[in-house]
């Protein structure tokens, strides 16, 4: 099964990462996003990506040309998939905007497609109906930073054939990623059964009044050598996951995501989105964690 074009459904922040991190290891990507405000946050972390790699990442000048010109990106979801060979979702965390999506796909994207989700807490059994072609349908799931935490985690279901499990863990190699097979379905799959049950500890030390964001963090990095915090990986993965992800939780029957889910609301309508909008638990582009004296 060869893979030329990638369609890569979501142009916020992890989207666009892996837009990025699968054109300049070679593909052709097309950024697909309902909102035109979407495709021009996409274009912008492409430019912000392109100075990193040329400056921090030892690229040339040529392969970031090269990347971006692999690029392309559309508000067409008919153009966005109609010869690809891959759909890598990244839409966002909530159960009913991604099966209204997948059953779109469904009927739009030609026979020869796989589909991949980038959920971060459900598994592919969810979507599996929706995509109508389940035994095409896996999650490919990746860390925020994705060419520093290069890991990509690949999950079947039940009725995913194992030539397209094995496929895609074959992909996930071929765009730098270090491939982790998951053999069962477990929501949060490795990475995120690890750590939302970390993130959520750290939360709630905060709305429940224990202590603060930045107290918090140095605890962590001073104790266990770690060089972020919960709050400084929660501003790179920006507000608006985890706020879904705990309204998810709220739906689920876990009461105290309601809290969680209020700060998290909170930030993002002071407009304290995270790092990429300049301001979330720190300030940037110079947070205080990253200051020498941070941890004295």
């Amino acid at each position: 099964m060869e893979i030329k074009k990638v369609m890569i459904a979501g142009g916020g922040t992890l989207g666009s990462q892996i837009a990025w991190q699968t054109a300049f290891n070679g593909f052709n990507v097309i950024v697909y996003d309902a909102f035109e405000e979407g495709i021009e946050k996409s274009k912008n972390f492409h430019k912000v990506f392109s100075n990193l790699f040329l400056k921090e990442r030892g690229a040339t000048q040529d392969e970031i040309d090269a990347s971006l010109a692999r690029l392309s990106y559309t508000t067409d979801m008919v153009e966005a998939v109609k010869d690809a060979d891959l759909v890598s979702e990244s839409v966002p965390e909530n159960i009913e905007i991604k099966k209204a999506f997948w059953s779109k796909m469904s009927k739009l994207a030609p026979e020869k497609t796989i589909f991949t989700t980038n959920s971060s807490t459900t598994v592919p059994s969810f979507y599996a109906k929706e995509t109508g072609r389940p035994e095409k349908f896996c999650a490919l799931h990746f860390a925020n930073g994705i060419w520093d935490s290069n890991i990509g985690e690949v999950m079947g279901h039940s009725d995913t054939a194992p030539k397209i499990f094995d496929r895609i863990v074959k992909f996930a190699g071929e765009i730098g990623m270090v491939p982790i097979p998951i053999r069962k379905e477990q929501p949060g799959y490795v990475l995120n059964s690890l750590l939302v049950p970390f993130i959520n500890a750290a939360t709630e030390l905060v709305v429940n009044g224990v202590s603060d964001p930045h107290s918090i963090d140095k605890t962590w990095m001073i104790s266990t050598g770690s060089p972020l915090g919960a709050f400084a990986i929660l501003d790179k993965v920006g507000m608006t996951t985890p706020y879904n992800i705990n309204l998810l939780s709220l739906s689920m029957g876990d009461e105290s995501a309601k809290k969680r889910a209020d700060l998290f609301k909170k930030m993002i309508d002071e407009g304290k989105i995270g790092e990429a909008s300049g301001e979330g638990f720190y300030k940037y582009p110079n947070p205080e964690y990253l200051d020498p004296n941070f941890l004295k």
